[in-house]
C-alpha cells in the first residue's frame, strides 16, 4: 500500500470515492473535475499495488483559539474508502503518515466531525462538546428589545463587518475558528438566499456592529422553525441586541434554535417567563486530537509559578511521547517522575477545557500521581464554541 499527498489531477478520483461513500450526487462530472483540479485543501490517498486509489482523507488548515492564543488547527474531512477496500487498514495507514506530517508542518491540534466516535478514538481523537442548542418559542424573549439599526445582507454587500465581528468573537471561546474571508463567504454568503430560505442580519451600523445572526427558515407545521446557523456578538449589549431581534419573530416562527457556547447557560442569563418553555440539547459532534504536545502546553494559559511533569503516550506521533516539564511558560523534555500520566486522547479535551482534571481522573487512561503539583484551574472546564463546518 502506498500513502502520499494527492496531485491536482488525482483529486477528482478522491471526490468519486467520497461520492460513493457519502451517497452524494454529482450532476456534472466534467465541471466537477475541473473544479477539483483547482482545489487547495491538503488531500491524502492510499493506493493499492496496481496504483488504484483505495481511500482518501482531506486536511483543512485554519487557526483556532486556545486561551486567547491563535493556534494552527487541522480539520479532517472527506474520510472515505471504496467498499471493496473496507477493513484493509487504508485509513489507519493514511493517518499514520498524515499526523506526523501535520506535526512537522506546525499544526498544534487536529479536529473533526465523526461518523463514529469509537472509530476515531483509535487514532488519538476524543470527544469535546462543541456547543449547546436551546429551543424555545420567540415569546420567551418578549422582555428584550433592540431598536438600533438592522440590515439584511444581500448579494453584492460587503461581509467585512461580519468577518470583523467573527474575529473578535472567536477570541472569547476555546476552539472557535478565525475565518478567512473566502472560507466565510463560501460557508454563509453564497447560494440563492430566497430559494434556500437563508438570511443574514447585521445589528448595529457597519462602522459599529454589535451582533450578527445567520439563520435558516425551516418550514414546519403548524409553525416554522428559525434555525440559527452562525452568530456573533460583542459584550452584553450585543447579546441583548441579538435576543431583542429574535424576540421580534413571535408571529413568524413557532420555535427558535439558538446555539450557544458550552458553559454559557441560557436559563441563568435571561429573564424568562417560564423556564419550562426552554429545552437544551448538548451536542457531541466534535472530536479533538493533540498534534504537538509541547506547543499545546505553551499555548495554554497557566497560573503563576506553574511547575509540573506530564507524561504522555502517543501511538501515532512518537515525538509527543515521553515526559514534559511545564515550568512557567517553558515546556521541555524531562527525565523525571511524572505528576500526571495520560494518553494523548485525554489531553485534547483537558487542554481545551472540555473536561476538568477532577472529571478526567475517572478515565482509565489518566493517572494523577501528585495532585498538589498540578496548579488549580489549569485543567478546568472553560467555555467552548465551535461553529465551523468542514
Amino acid at each position: 500500500m502506498e500513502i502520499r499527498r494527492l496531485a491536482p489531477e488525482e483529486r477528482f478520483d478522491a471526490e468519486l470515492i467520497s461520492t460513493v461513500a457519502f451517497h452524494f450526487r454529482m450532476e456534472d462530472p466534467e465541471k466537477q473535475k475541473e473544479i477539483s483540479r483547482k482545489g487547495t485543501v491538503e488531500d491524502w490517498g492510499a493506493f493499492d499495488t496496481d496504483g488504484r486509489m483505495m481511500a482518501h482523507i482531506m486536511n483543512h488548515c485554519f487557526e483556532s483559539n486556545l486561551d486567547g492564543t491563535r493556534i494552527r488547527n487541522g480539520g479532517i474531512g472527506g474520510v472515505s474508502t471504496l467498499p471493496e477496500y473496507r477493513n484493509s487498514g487504508a485509513i489507519r495507514a493514511i493517518f499514520s503518515e498524515l499526523l506526523p506530517s501535520a506535526w512537522r508542518a506546525g499544526e498544534v491540534i487536529s479536529t473533526l466531525y465523526p461518523f463514529s466516535h469509537a472509530f476515531y478514538r483509535k487514532f488519538g481523537y476524543e470527544t469535546v462538546c462543541p456547543r449547546n442548542v436551546y429551543s424555545f418559542p420567540p415569546s420567551v424573549l418578549r422582555e428584550y428589545r433592540f431598536d438600533g439599526p438592522v440590515r439584511q445582507w444581500k448579494p453584492g454587500d460587503s461581509i467585512a463587518p461580519y468577518l470583523h465581528l467573527n474575529h473578535t468573537f472567536a477570541q472569547s471561546w476555546n476552539l472557535s475558528v478565525f475565518r478567512g474571508e473566502e472560507r466565510f463567504r463560501e460557508a454563509h454568503f453564497e447560494g440563492r438566499y430566497y430559494r434556500d430560505r437563508k438570511f443574514a442580519y447585521l445589528l448595529g451600523t457597519e462602522e459599529a456592529p454589535c451582533a450578527y445572526v445567520i439563520f435558516q427558515d425551516v418550514r414546519r407545521d403548524p409553525a416554522a422553525l428559525l434555525r440559527i446557523e452562525d452568530l456573533a456578538w460583542q459584550g452584553r449589549e450585543g447579546f441583548h441586541a441579538l435576543l431583542g431581534f429574535l424576540g421580534r419573530f413571535t408571529a413568524d416562527y413557532g420555535t427558535v434554535e439558538l446555539p450557544l457556547p458550552r458553559g454559557m447557560e441560557l436559563l441563568s442569563l435571561i429573564h424568562s417567563p417560564d423556564a419550562y418553555d426552554i429545552s437544551k440539547q448538548s451536542e457531541q459532534s466534535y472530536m479533538i486530537r493533540v498534534v504537538n504536545v509541547p506547543e499545546l502546553l505553551k499555548a495554554m494559559r497557566k497560573p503563576p509559578r506553574t511547575d509540573f511533569i506530564l507524561r504522555v503516550t502517543d501511538e501515532m506521533i512518537p515525538e509527543n511521547s515521553g515526559s514534559w516539564r511545564v515550568c512557567g511558560e517553558a515546556v521541555t523534555r524531562a527525565e523525571l517522575p511524572p505528576d500526571l500520566e495520560l494518553n494523548v486522547r485525554a489531553l485534547g479535551p483537558l487542554a481545551a477545557g472540555g473536561i476538568s482534571l477532577a472529571e478526567a481522573v475517572y478515565r482509565e487512561d489518566v493517572t494523577l500521581l501528585a495532585p498538589g503539583r498540578i496548579p488549580e484551574g489549569l485543567f478546568a472546564r472553560r467555555p467552548v464554541f465551535i461553529q465551523e463546518r468542514f
